[in-house]
């Protein structure tokens, strides 16, 4: 490594290289044991389309099956339609990539709570996976739902019955309230705190997520900030006591 690397690296990263390095492992090593892990839950395809039928029985029992009206709404419009799908393709892994690095190098503080709270929360999904597999929305078209996704790219990296809960909206709710809470300037501010909402639109309107997905989705995330956020919760009650 060459000493003018080296500088840029004492400059601009907190705590140099090295630990880049092992962050970066860190990520990518957790990205490989959840591909493998995930596939788990391709396993069983029948009982994965018989969840995905017991959850549209109950959205149906309460007159809520607002992914068919999202599709829709997403349809009479090219630009709409482009947007949610490009969402859903980059929400989960670019920006949540981008973010954790943003974080890391510019809200050094914040890193590693951030960092955690994501992995735990992708640990409770992977769970998920495995014990209640799901198969989307758009394997249903019998019910009036939309399949968009018909290039190779679908068939080999994504894993059609990891539904519930929905990890694209757990992560963008962590995503979405951290940089909320730590962005300075009010756009910003505004922007992430309406990420996780157009998110949740985006996995539905694309029909990869129910709203229960959503829903299930949201209730990991909140589980995981509780258990990684339980020490500063406790003092903050306390103080308040």
């Amino acid at each position: 490594m060459t000493d003018a690397v080296v500088r840029a690296g004492r400059r601009y990263l907190p705590r140099g290289w090295t630990d880049l390095g092992r962050q970066l492992l860190i990520w990518f090593g957790f990205l490989l044991v959840y591909q493998l892990v995930r596939g788990l839950a391709d396993r069983s395809p029948a009982e994965a389309f018989h969840n995905g039928l017991r959850v549209i029985s109950f959205e149906s029992n309460v007159n809520a099956l607002y992914e068919l009206t999202f599709q829709r709404l997403a349809s009479q419009s090219h630009w709409l339609s482009a947007a949610v799908s490009w969402t859903y393709w980059n929400s989960e892994f670019t920006v949540v990539g981008l973010a954790l690095l943003w974080v890391y190098v510019r809200r050094h503080d914040y890193f590693y709570r951030f960092r955690n709270w994501i992995l735990l929360a992708n640990v409770f999904g992977l769970v998920g996976y495995i014990f209640m597999p799901t198969a989307p929305p758009r394997m249903f078209p019998s019910f009036g739902f939309i399949d968009s996704h018909r290039d190779g790219v679908v068939q080999l990296a994504a894993n059609p019955y990891a539904a519930m809960p929905s990890l694209h909206a757990a992560d963008a709710l962590i995503v979405g309230i951290t940089l909320a809470v730590i962005c300075k300037r009010p756009i910003f501010k505004l922007f992430w705190a309406l990420w996780p909402a157009w998110v949740w639109f985006s996995v539905m309107a694309t029909g990869n997520h129910f709203w229960l997905d959503v829903l299930a989705g949201n209730l990991v995330a909140i589980l995981a900030g509780v258990v990684i956020y339980r020490e500063p919760l406790r003092r903050r009650i306390l103080a308040r006591a």
